[in-house]
């Protein structure tokens, strides 16, 4: 079983089942990372279950180690230490009892970061539109973090679809970023807005359907084509399926190793 080589060395709890995770190397140097890829945490079943959870299923080995890959927040220039943004799946295994950690507790981090969900193969003259829900916007972070430049010549969007106001993680940098880049553009989307607790004045609905609207289309006075705008899609499984079909009908197609394209997908869930 692995041994813990890394230390939580801050914990935000955003809202009720999501939270900010810092964890840094314990003795140890965090290797280079692209922007957009992810890294493998991991604790054994004896560790402790966040009191909010769930019974688990009892076929789980009792002295099993538990191993997932969670998108990377943090900058690729930041060398101290990785930053997750996770949502506990309460009958879950690993996530109820990495929500159960606090700042000092130790867990385990893979010395190898991977993916290829990155803007390396994206022309830089290209704009690009990220598109998430939930969690799903963590890569994204990790990207805007490392490459927005104020004043930069490509154009950067983060439209993000959520329940609630309060489910919208980092909304507060996402919108001081929109204030000092005049080359991005913070679109928050909400699906339940009825439940909010102050008037919510801002756009609603599915992303799919948001997308039909036009909305990135009257921000930035063009409608983002194939020659000009590259799309990542993150989250909900059957937002990707719908929101690619959306794409490919005006003449996107996805982004494969053999054939290049302008839609690249994080299937994570």
């Amino acid at each position: 079983m692995p041994e813990a080589n890394a230390i939580v060395t801050q914990r935000i709890d955003s809202a009720p089942g999501l939270m900010v995770l810092r964890v840094a190397p314990a003795g140890w140097d965090l290797p280079a990372f692209l922007p957009g890829q992810f890294a493998v945490l991991g604790l054994p079943t004896s560790a402790p279950r966040s009191p909010g959870s769930e019974p688990e299923d009892p076929a789980l080995p009792p002295d099993a180690f538990l191993r997932r890959a969670y998108s990377i927040a943090s900058s690729s220039l930041e060398h101290q230490y990785l930053e997750f943004y996770l949502v506990e799946v309460k009958n879950g295994a690993l996530t109820p009892r990495i929500f159960a950690l606090k700042p000092g507790d130790k867990l385990w981090l893979g010395p190898k970061f991977t993916g290829m969900f990155t803007l390396d193969e994206v022309p830089l003259e290209q704009n690009v539109v990220f598109l998430a829900t939930g969690t799903g916007l963590a890569p994204y972070m990790s990207m805007l973090r490392t490459h927005l430049v104020r004043d930069g010549n490509r154009r950067f969007a983060v439209i993000h679809g959520a329940r609630n106001s309060w489910d919208l993680g980092y909304r507060d940098e996402l919108v001081q970023m929109q204030r000092l880049a005049p080359n991005f553009l913070y679109l928050p989307v909400l699906t339940r807005p009825a439940t909010e607790l102050a008037p919510w004045t801002g756009h609603t609905g599915r992303l799919p359907a948001f997308w039909a609207k036009g909305a990135l289309e009257q921000a930035w006075g063009f409608r983002p084509g194939p020659a000009d705008t590259h799309f990542f899609l993150c989250g909900n499984p059957d937002m990707l399926t719908t929101l690619q079909g959306q794409l490919e009908a005006e003449g996107f197609r996805e982004h494969t190793k053999k054939v290049p394209g302008q839609i690249h997908l994080e299937k994570y869930w």
